[in-house]
């Protein structure tokens, strides 16, 4: 075998090599083409399904948060004096001091009992951090202290 016939072996074989090189990239371009195309098309066909379901979602927080500050002048579903609720958001929504303004503006010898509260609505549940707080209350684990300053 000459020289002459190793060089056109060679150029043969990287011609041929340099053709499926350049076809399998087109092919490669092409299919990639052709998620994109899909991939915007799902996407225009699920966004306005995503933005109607994220507004859904933000309406339903945010009348969350009305009821939650509204529920004391609600007196068919509150059925504590609203001047007794004092709201804290989180992590539970109320401490409510039952009692309190009939001692105060009564001099009710009365017992005051304090109430943790939480305002649900619709079918939200407790998260696991106020499932923690009302186990706590329920086992008793609840206590008083008085933190003193000295200036």
């Amino acid at each position: 075998m000459s020289l002459v016939d190793l060089l056109i072996g060679l150029s043969i074989g990287l011609l041929f090599t340099i053709v499926v090189y350049l076809a399998m990239r087109a092919h490669l371009r092409h299919r990639i083409e052709m998620v994109e195309s899909e991939f915007r098309k799902m996407w225009a066909e699920q966004e306005g399904a995503l933005r109607k379901d994220v507004a859904d979602r933000s309406r339903r927080v945010l009348k969350g948060k009305i009821a939650e500050q509204l529920i004391p002048l609600l007196h068919d579903v509150f059925k504590y004096e609203p001047s007794d609720a004092r709201f804290i958001g989180s992590p539970i929504d109320y401490v409510i001091f039952d009692g309190y303004t009939r001692a105060k503006d009564s001099h009710s010898d009365q017992p005051i009992a304090v109430v943790l509260a939480d305002v649900k609505t619709g079918g939200a549940r407790l998260n696991r951090t106020e499932r923690m707080i009302r186990e706590a209350v329920e086992a008793g684990r609840v206590r008083w202290e008085t933190i003193r300053l000295d200036f």
